[in-house]
């Protein structure tokens, strides 16, 4: 966990991705709708992204890729985003990780 807790420090918004996923490229969209800038690190293109996968599922996180972290906070796949989107909660998120500003 320490790759990963160094990789999102100090990141608003990172997002842990392959190259070929398109729920992804659709959550990276959604972020920068909202003025968000994520930090994206292409698991498929990193040195580490084997490790840094496991890792990932060390936290809890059970699905390959996208893995959202808001404020240092695992928030989950592309449905957990979603679905925090639908209940207006996801731009009060990225308000208070000062990924944006209002």
């Amino acid at each position: 966990m320490d790759v990963v807790n160094v990789m999102i420090q100090e990141k608003p918004v990172v997002i842990f991705s392959k190259s070929s996923c398109c729920m992804s490229h659709s959550i990276e969209s959604l972020m920068r709708g909202f003025g968000a800038n994520p930090t994206i690190y292409q698991l498929d293109q990193v040195p580490n992204g084997q490790q840094i996968e496991r890792e990932l599922v060390k936290m809890g996180f059970r699905q390959s890729v996208p893995a959202v972290f808001i404020g240092q906070q695992l928030i989950g796949n592309e449905r957990q985003v979603m679905s925090l989107h639908i209940q207006n909660q996801l731009v009060p998120l990225l308000i208070q990780a000062g990924a944006i500003w209002i």
